[in-house]
């Protein structure tokens, strides 16, 4: 079976972008990511944090697949 690119540790998320993963999903939050359109989110995390795109896709995903809970 095929691992899904969100399937990341924190150790991976904090090398590329400099925050763990729980920061990120505090982030998220508070931007009220939940009720917005995915492409929307993944720009806020380029524009606001400069994070690469992939790994901005990595972690909406990762937000909108745990439902903003904490991981």
């Amino acid at each position: 079976m095929k691992k899904e690119y969100w399937d990341v540790s924190d150790e991976q998320v904090m090398e590329k972008t400099g925050k763990k993963i729980d920061d990120w999903i505090g982030i998220l939050t508070a931007f009220e990511a939940q009720s917005k359109k995915s492409n929307e989110v993944v720009a806020y995390l380029q524009d606001e944090y400069q994070v690469p795109r992939y790994w901005a896709r990595t972690l909406t995903t990762l937000f909108l697949k745990s439902d903003g809970r904490a991981l």
